[in-house]
Formats: C-alpha cells, sequence, structure tokens
C-alpha cells in the first residue's frame, strides 16, 4: 500500500524559512517523480514545484522560483521543499504528489490531474507578517 506522508508545517513569520518533508512507502521511490502543489482558502490548488524521478530537473513556479528548493533524498525516500523567504501569501495547505515517471511531462507543467498519481493529506504553512 502506498503512503505520502507530509510533515513540517507550521506557522512562521514572513521573511523566516521552513522545510517541509514528504515521506513515501510502498512504490519503488526511484521511479517516481515528486511534485509540492498548494492550496489556498478560496483559490484553486496550483503546482509550486517539483522534481524528475532521478532527482533532477527541478522545476518552480514562478512564485517560488528564487525562494523555493526542492531535492529528493534517495536514501531517506523522502522529498522536502525548503521554503525560503517566506510571505504572507505563501500561506496555505502544501500536498506531496508521487507521479510514475512517464507522466513527469504533466507534473512538470503542474497539471491539476495526473494519473495514477499519490496525494498526501496535506500540511498547513501559516506565514504571518
Amino acid at each position: 500500500q502506498v503512503h505520502v506522508q507530509e510533515s513540517g508545517g507550521g506557522a512562521v513569520q514572513a521573511g523566516e524559512s521552513i522545510t517541509l518533508h514528504c515521506t513515501i512507502s510502498g512504490l519503488t521511490f526511484d521511479q517516481y517523480s515528486i511534485g509540492w502543489y498548494r492550496q489556498a482558502p478560496g483559490k484553486e490548488r496550483e503546482g509550486v514545484a517539483c522534481i524528475g524521478w532521478g532527482g533532477g530537473g527541478a522545476t518552480y513556479s514562478a512564485s517560488a522560483k528564487g525562494r523555493f528548493t526542492i531535492y529528493k533524498d534517495f536514501i531517506k525516500k523522502d522529498a522536502t521543499l525548503t521554503m525560503s523567504s517566506v510571505e504572507p501569501e505563501d500561506t496555505a495547505m502544501y500536498y506531496c504528489v508521487a507521479v510514475e515517471k512517464g507522466y513527469w511531462a504533466l507534473l512538470r507543467r503542474f497539471s491539476p490531474r495526473i494519473p495514477s498519481a499519490y496525494w498526501g493529506q496535506g500540511t498547513q504553512v501559516t506565514v504571518s507578517s
């Protein structure tokens, strides 16, 4: 059984950093690309960062570029999203998704619908000014 679990969310001040973790079990880790999406109240879910199955090809949304860093740890089977210089606009529920490598092109475009994707339950990040 596949299990995707986010952790590390919390309340931070604007300008600070926070690192989210995505722990995955039940699948062949090196065959899956990983993405981070977020959803703020009243808004649609949007992609912020993703990384290819081999650990390369890191891609960021315009709002995340230059501030967020995604990393895939093959030993821990963990993917992290480090968010720096956070802003109140970064307040959202953050979701991790594991995507079969054949659907990398969809993930890289932050498609809202990806076949055979495994989603976590999310972790909340709240940024105060």
